[in-house]
């Protein structure tokens, strides 16, 4: 078994990371996803992790399609419907950043799910996503 291998997670997941409140509007997770083209945002209370919002979760509930006049409108009033905790994906699966890269694809192809919390001393010190394994995947080519 070669030494690659074993390279940690904390080598391709992301550090500095955007993060959501519980108590944060749905319209401002929608802006930051928008701003940082990101795809999950993690929801934090005191850099503990309750929760991971993913743009999917906020393109189900804001369904307006066209069908409306005005869909910024209609979204708007969606998604002062709902609260981030209504809608955040809960009882998340968490690795630890010395979690191997080949257990984190396993974990992510055995779930429906396309990103994972980095968790250390149950603080959030990272997320790693579907996209950081298959950009490390093309840097070994």
């Amino acid at each position: 078994m070669s030494l690659r291998h074993r390279v940690p997670v904390s080598t391709i997941m992301t550090k500095n990371l955007i993060t959501l409140n519980s108590t944060d509007q749905l319209d401002t997770a929608e802006r930051l996803f928008k701003e940082h083209q990101i795809r999950h945002i993690p929801v934090v209370e005191n850099d503990k992790i309750i929760g991971m919002l993913s743009l999917t979760d906020l393109l189900r509930i804001s369904f307006a399609d066209g069908a409306y006049e005005d869909e910024s409108e209609v979204e708007t009033i969606v998604y002062n419907m709902f609260t981030v905790p209504q809608v955040m994906a809960k009882n998340l699966k968490h690795v630890s950043s010395n979690t191997t890269i080949k257990e984190v694809a396993e974990i992510l192809s055995e779930n429906e799910f396309h990103a994972l919390p980095v968790v250390e001393n149950d603080n959030l010190v990272g997320i790693v996503t579907t996209t950081d394994l298959i950009n490390y995947l093309l840097e070994q080519y």
